[in-house]
């Protein structure tokens, strides 16, 4: 079927600026130029008199009049703009420099330096920014630069807080968990993906601060705190018009029109920039199977069994919990391994700990989450003992990562080409011309269409389909040996799902890569997967071969997982199936059996005391006293 080129996504339309922005613009290059090539273009020395020509209206040889000394208005307008623009640069110059460095750090990483930045910020809040800059002008008299200066100090706190707040909202953003799993670094995270989304409230904030700067430069040289006589600045040139308002009011009209000018300028400029970007971002925003033989999981960390000589990843006893005052668990005991060219499927309803042990296998707790146990092997090394450093070293190039919801993964703010290329350079050490070739090689691998033409595509311009295999082309750029997909089918239709699926076991006999398929859907690990665990209440209730677990599962939750389907419900009126209850939230979990209450084999023993995970048969265990009765149960669709 033909995708029309409206679904496809047409090539952005590059944001059109207003014409009272574009006008602004022009204004505030003239007086820039103007400013910067004042020797060539005044017509009259600055500051040379002529008595005989004093206060004089505009006219072909004083296109603006002059003042009181017959001094040209528009010469020194333009050698104004020298000193009144100048104090700008200097004051939102050290505004950024200071603010927006300070913020990102504080906003990214929290802890201790946000801390620290809101108390200085507070500080900076009590103190009168007029007292501080006078105090400074009593020991450097007559010195613009020392007062700018101060004033750019004193506002660049109030810029990294704002910046920490963008920056800690845009931390939560999915594409930017994305970034950490493929191993980049969290500084080139900062240049490359928080600080684009920060751009636009940062032009809204330097613009109004450039204006007030003005403003407050304009008022001390009109009090006399500044620019001294007779050089000229345009605050000092409206308090020269103003003396003599009585004599000429036209004196003090030029001065104060290009002050206006210039104020509303910066605010209509950041206004526009603003918008441009955020019309940008808004459109951003918008056959049989062959079985391989079954991985024999491993038990728990207490059995202390051997690792397999062909495992991929090896996991042995990984806890994770809350902290604070009262830790509560999230994950307990898991433990398992999977081969080179092997999947393996968890599995379980929302709540179990599905996803919080894959992130505690990539080191990506979130804030609040700790590992307190265990260990993760991975090419004869434990994951817990690296540095985060080492950590970041192995996302991406050893072990690689996928999540749902492609579009949310992938920055709105960079093609997928570009996505992609950063990745492989990052990794490879690669050229642009070999990286962009290495990209193109991707693309082509997860068989997306044109791959010339999607690379230049944004995310929001791709299907879900199309946006989950380059999420794998991002995860494949490194050549990992190990790739955990949680949920990545879960946002897509039927027909993607098969098609992701499908690529997945091709990537795995193709490249001997070894899959972790986190989900909560049991047609998907059937299809895809040689062998599952079963999640319940952060611990594993049953591992086994795929086959086993479909055709005779031993525990409980593992049936009713499966006989909740709505295929089952095949006559009128009958109920949907559904397992009553729900997962006891993380603290509140029962002693002995977890899923007791939810259970129909619960008895008074299996609440009595902890449930051991044991086996039951050949590679297969379960966490069940009353396992060898759930195979007498049949699904009656099976």
């Amino acid at each position: 079927m033909t995708v029309p080129l409206a679904a496809a996504g047409k090539p952005h339309a590059r944001p059109r600026l207003s014409p009272l922005a574009i006008v602004a613009m022009v204004v505030l290059a003239v007086l820039i130029l103007a400013a910067i090539f004042a020797p060539l273009i005044a017509p009259y020395n600055p500051i040379a008199e002529n008595l005989s020509a004093a206060y004089q209206g505009p006219s072909a040889h004083h296109l603006l009049g002059t003042d009181e000394f017959g001094r040209d208005l528009l010469s020194r307008i333009i050698y104004g703009g020298r000193v009144s623009l100048l104090g700008v640069a200097e004051a939102t110059g050290l505004f950024v420099l200071i603010g927006l460095p300070l913020g990102l750090l504080a906003g990214y990483f929290g802890g201790v330096l946000e801390s620290a930045i809101s108390l200085i910020a507070e500080v900076s809040f009590a103190l009168p920014q007029i007292i501080v800059v006078l105090a400074v002008l009593a020991l450097v008299p007559d010195s613009t630069a020392s007062a700018m200066i101060v004033l750019g100090v004193l506002g660049a706190p109030a810029l990294a807080v704002f910046i920490s707040g963008a920056v800690k909202s845009v931390r939560a953003e999915l594409y930017i968990s994305a970034a950490r799993v493929t191993g980049l670094r969290p500084g080139r995270i900062i240049v490359r993906h928080v600080v684009p989304a920060i751009v636009s409230p940062l032009i809204v904030q330097v613009s109004l601060f450039a204006g007030v700067a003005l403003l407050f430069q304009t008022g001390l040289d009109f009090l006399g705190l500044g620019t001294q006589p007779p050089q000229p600045s345009w605050g000092s040139m409206v308090a020269d018009g103003a003396t003599y308002l009585g004599r000429d009011l036209w004196m003090v009209l030029p001065p104060g029109l290009v002050i206006i000018l210039a104020v509303m300028s910066f605010g209509l400029i950041g206004d526009a920039l603003q918008d441009a970007r955020a019309d940008r971002r808004r459109t951003t925003t918008a056959g049989a199977r062959r079985r391989a033989p079954a991985i024999r999981p491993l038990s728990s960390a207490r059995d202390q069994l051997t690792v397999p000589a062909d495992a991929a990843l090896t996991v042995r006893g990984l806890s994770a919990e809350t902290t604070g005052a009262s830790p509560a668990a999230i994950v307990e005991d898991v433990s398992f391994s999977v081969r080179a060219g092997g999947c393996l499927g968890i599995v379980g309803e929302s709540g179990c700990g599905k996803t919080m042990t894959v992130m505690a296998m990539m080191g990506l707790l979130p804030e609040g989450v700790r590992t307190t146990a265990g260990q993760i092997l991975f090419q004869g090394q434990d994951l817990r003992t690296c540095t985060p450093r080492q950590y970041s070293q192995v996302r991406g190039s050893g072990i690689a990562m996928i999540s749902q919801e492609p579009v949310a993964n992938l920055d709105p703010s960079f093609t997928v080409g570009h996505q992609i290329t950063e990745v492989v350079r990052h990794h490879g050490g690669l050229s642009r011309r070999q990286a962009r070739a290495r990209m193109i090689e991707l693309l082509e691998q997860v068989q997306l269409p044109d791959p010339g033409a999607t690379a230049r595509r944004y995310p929001h311009q791709l299907s879900g389909g199309m946006a989950q295999r380059a999420l794998i082309a991002i995860a494949l750029a490194a050549n990992p040996a190990v790739l955990i997909a949680d949920e990545p089918t879960t946002a897509l239709d039927v027909t993607v799902q098969a098609e992701i699926l499908d690529l997945l076991r091709r990537l795995r006999e193709q490249t001997g890569l070894a899959v972790i398929l986190v989900s909560h859907d049991w047609g998907v690990i059937a299809d895809a997967c040689d062998a599952a665990i079963v999640m319940y209440a952060g611990e594993v209730v049953e591992e086994a071969g795929i086959d086993d677990v479909f055709d005779q599962p031993r525990h409980p939750y593992s049936y009713e997982l499966m006989a909740a389907n709505p295929r089952y419900a095949n006559q009128p009126r009958t109920p949907l199936p559904s397992i009553k209850g729900t997962v006891p939230a993380v603290g509140e979990w029962p002693d002995g059996c977890r899923f007791a209450e939810r259970c129909r084999f619960a008895a008074a023993e299996c609440r009595a005391a902890e449930i051991s995970l044991d086996p039951v048969a050949d590679g297969h265990w379960s966490r069940c006293l009353r396992n060898t009765e759930v195979p007498q149960l049949k699904l009656e669709n099976a």
